[in-house]
C-alpha cells in the first residue's frame, strides 16, 4: 500500500523528540508538509535542520509555541496555516501516589493532556469539514485502559482523550473527516533507557535489558520488548492517509498486546 500525503499539511504537537518527532518524520516522508512544534523556537529549528539533513526533500515548517496556552496555540496555528492532519501528541506524565495527587496536579494533567487537544480540534475541525477531508489523531496510551496505580491522573487524562476522540468523530460524521485515538504501549523514548537500567542489571546489553524489564515489570506485554517510536508513527501515518477512510471514532492499539482485552 502506498501512503501518499502530498498536498496535505500536518501539525504534530510536541514533535521535537520521541514519538512526536517520529510521527512528524513519517508524515513528511509520505509527502505531507509538516509543522514541527515545540516550546523553544531554537529547538524546533535545530530539529528541522537535522531531519532535512537526513532527507532534504522533507517539507518541514517551524511552528514553535506552547499549545497549552490559548495565545501560544494561536501562534502555532498561524505558523502552520490550514491544517489537514492534526496529531495531538503533546503530553506529560509522572508517578505520584494516588492520595498525594493535589487538585492543582489533577487540573494540570487535564489542561495539558486533554484541553490542549480539544482547543486545537475546535480550531481546525471546522476547516477540515468545509474542505471535505481531514484527519485528527489523538495519541493516547495503554494507561487509558490499564490505569496505573502510580499515576491515576495520567491514566484519567488519556481515558478522557478516548472520549474526546469518539465525541468529535460524531461531530464530523459524514463530512470526510475522521477522528481517532491511538493507544500507544510502553515505548522506547528519551530517558526510558535510564529508567530501565534503574530496575535491571546495568551490565546487560540493551536488547537483553529491555526484555528483562518487560518480563519483570510489564509482563502483560505480548511483544516482550519496548515499542520503537517509528512503529507508532507507522500507524499514525496510515490513519492519516486516504487508505484509512473507513476508520473513525476508534481507539486503535499499537500497544504490543499490553492491554489484555480482545476489543478494541
Amino acid at each position: 500500500m502506498l501512503i501518499d500525503l502530498t498536498g496535505k499539511t500536518a501539525l504534530v504537537t510536541g514533535s521535537t523528540q520521541g514519538i512526536g518527532r517520529a510521527i512528524a518524520t513519517a508524515l513528511a516522508d509520505a509527502g505531507a508538509r509538516v509543522a514541527v512544534n515545540g516550546r523553544s523556537a531554537d529547538t524546533v529549528a535545530s530539529v528541522i535542520s537535522e531531519l532535512q539533513a537526513e532527507r532534504s526533500e522533507r517539507d518541514l515548517v517551524p511552528a514553535p509555541g506552547d499549545v497549552t496556552d490559548p495565545t501560544g496555540a494561536d501562534a502555532v496555528l498561524a505558523a502552520t496555516g490550514d491544517v489537514d492532519i492534526l496529531v495531538n501528541n503533546l503530553g506529560i506524565f509522572g508517578a505520584t501516589p494516588a492520595l498525594d495527587i493535589t487538585d492543582e496536579e489533577w487540573r494540570r494533567y487535564f489542561d495539558v493532556n486533554v484541553l490542549a487537544a480539544v482547543r486545537l480540534i475546535r480550531a481546525t475541525l471546522p476547516g477540515m469539514k468545509e474542505r471535505g477531508w481531514g484527519r485528527v489523531l489523538n495519541i493516547a496510551s495503554d494507561s487509558a485502559v490499564v490505569i496505573p496505580a502510580e499515576m491515576i491522573h495520567y491514566g484519567m487524562s488519556k481515558t478522557a482523550l478516548l472520549a474526546v476522540s469518539r465525541g468529535f468523530a460524531k461531530d464530523a460524521a459524514g463530512t470526510g473527516v475522521t477522528v481517532n485515538s491511538v493507544l500507544a504501549g510502553p515505548t522506547h523514548t528519551g530517558g526510558v533507557e535510564d529508567f530501565v537500567y534503574e530496575l535491571v542489571d546495568r551490565a546487560l546489553p540493551w536488547d537483553e535489558a529491555q526484555r528483562e524489564f518487560m518480563k519483570l515489570h510489564r509482563p502483560q506485554s505480548l511483544l516482550q520488548r519496548l515499542i520503537e517510536p517509528e512503529e507508532i508513527a507507522n500507524m499514525v501515518a496510515y490513519l492519516s492517509s486516504p487508505l484509512a477512510s473507513a476508520t473513525t471514532g476508534a481507539a486503535v492499539r499499537v500497544d504490543g498486546g499490553y492491554i489484555d482485552s480482545i476489543v478494541p
